[in-house]
Formats: structure tokens, sequence, C-alpha cells
């Protein structure tokens, strides 16, 4: 995974202010639903918020480094219960094309 300096970082955070979170994870947490819609939402937006409804912040951490790494998508932010998630669309057409030539299409 591509490493975002602290410039990139602020800049990713300043231009997220604004947006209301995409998907509200609640207390059955991420299942395929959940990280599809996630998906979308980063094909179709590149930055996203996310709202998680646990109240463990620990819980909270291991969420967003786990959708993270599903998703090939970078952790912006995490204030409360608000997570802030990051892929460039060079990205999301790269794994298109991978699953395309393995045979395996996305919806």
């Amino acid at each position: 995974m591509l490493k975002l300096n602290t410039s990139q970082r602020r800049s990713l955070l300043a231009r997220a202010h604004h947006i209301n979170p995409v998907v509200i994870i609640g207390k059955e947490g991420l299942s395929i639903g959940v990280i599809n819609e996630l998906d979308r939402g980063l094909s179709s937006h590149e930055l996203i918020k996310i709202k998680v409804l646990s109240g463990d912040r620990k819980a909270r951490a291991s969420l967003l480094e786990e959708i993270c790494q599903r998703l090939n998508a970078f952790p912006i932010n995490h204030i409360g219960k608000i997570l802030i998630i990051y892929r460039p669309e060079a990205d999301a057409k790269e794994e298109t094309t991978e699953s395309t030539h393995r045979g395996i299409t996305r919806k």
C-alpha cells in the first residue's frame, strides 16, 4: 500500500470536512454488503466518510485498518465515530482490470 505524506493527508482531510458519511456501520460490523457499499463509494468519490456506531475506540481503529486492507484504501483520519478513507481512482481501475483478467467481474 502506498504511503501518503503529511501535506497530502492534510489536503484530503480538508476536502473531507464538508462530506457527509456515505455508510453507517452498525453493531453487526462489516458484512459483505457493507464492504460492497464502501467499494462503490470509493469508486465514485475516492474520498469518503464512514460513521461507526460502536462505542469502543480500539474496535473502531481495528475496523478502519481492516476496511483499508480489504479495499486497498488509505486511512486519512479517525475522529470519534467518524472514519475517513481514500482510494485513488487509478487504484480502483487497476483492481477492476485485474479482476476482469482473472475472470471475475465486479458488480
